[in-house]
């Protein structure tokens, strides 16, 4: 866990297209002052800007789409996983369209700019989200929920029918570290019986081979996999990017299990409301509390 907050060294630019809507689009990182968060500018829209927190979800159905008076920016949740993962806490991220670059499925691109970038540490005190009870949402057989722990952990499980998927779970702690080498470079997946209908609906314009992993009814169709469980992975790296919309990295497990981006934006918005479940505290006043000895 870090003590003060972080942005980048310098501007890192990216181009790409849209998962969804399969446009053309530049994307520029910019290192932002304290207490500024993560800001995305709209570039097309003379700098516009949206903040990424909870109060701007507008759509959660296939990707996380942010909205503030009717501008929107889709996709954002690995963008946003890529920062959260790797403890960046201010950044203003200028975009000329309205949703962010797929690159090429994960956060692979986005972390590899990061790291010949570096990060540069800022003055002030970083100020986590504690979470001091269980919280949990749960809609039928999907449950998310965090709970109390002295560090940032998570677990994701998954249960597909298909039979390159199957039951995965993944437990780990977090920190940039193994955000980088077990998280990030996990990628989107998709099945072909979905695509016609996702078509129908104006979405994955952009999809590829090159940007997804794809199966068919008989098994991957396109490269070999990153990780075995590269599927569960993935999950854990959208949790993580919905999950930043808080606003505060978190001290406590995350849970997941069977879990999507609405389950994820409503774990996020119960978080944010348990008021005397969690609270907000730099890594000094954490310590301090740890350090104080237990009456009896």
């Amino acid at each position: 866990m870090f003590r003060y907050q972080r942005t980048l060294h310098n501007a890192i630019e990216f181009d790409g297209i849209g998962l969804h809507t399969g446009y053309p689009v530049h994307l520029q990182l910019t290192p932002a002052p304290e207490n500024t968060g993560i800001v995305f500018r709209r570039t097309d829209l003379k700098n516009f800007e949206i903040e990424a927190t909870r109060a701007h979800v507008a759509r959660v159905s296939y990707a996380t789409t942010l909205m503030k008076k009717g501008v929107m920016i889709s996709t954002v949740e690995h963008l946003l996983s890529t920062l959260y993962g790797f403890g960046i806490d201010n950044l203003f991220l200028d975009i000329n369209s309205m949703e962010v670059p797929i690159m090429d499925g994960s956060g692979k691109g986005f972390m590899d700019g990061i790291e010949n970038c570096g990060i540069r540490k800022q003055n002030a005190l970083r100020e986590y989200l504690l979470i001091q009870e269980p919280i949990e949402v749960r809609h039928g057989d999907k449950v998310a929920g965090v709970y109390p722990a002295s560090l940032p952990t998570a677990t994701y499980i998954i249960d597909f029918e298909h039979g390159a998927i199957g039951r995965q779970q993944i437990d780990m702690e977090l920190t940039p570290e193994c955000y980088r080498n077990e998280i990030g470079t996990a990628r989107t997946f998709g099945f072909v019986s979905d695509v016609e209908y996702l078509k129908k609906c104006g979405l994955i314009r952009g999809g590829s081979l090159e940007n997804a992993i794809v199966l068919d009814d008989s098994g991957i169709v396109n490269r070999e996999l990153r990780f075995p469980d590269e599927f569960v992975r993935h999950k854990l790296l959208d949790l993580l990017g919905d999950i930043s919309l808080i606003g505060h990295p978190i001290i406590g497990h995350l849970y997941a299990e069977k879990a999507g981006h609405a389950i994820h934006a409503a774990l996020a918005d119960r978080i944010a409301r348990g008021i005397r479940k969690q609270r907000v505290c730099t890594l000094p006043e954490f310590e301090s509390a740890l350090a104080v000895p237990k009456a009896g």
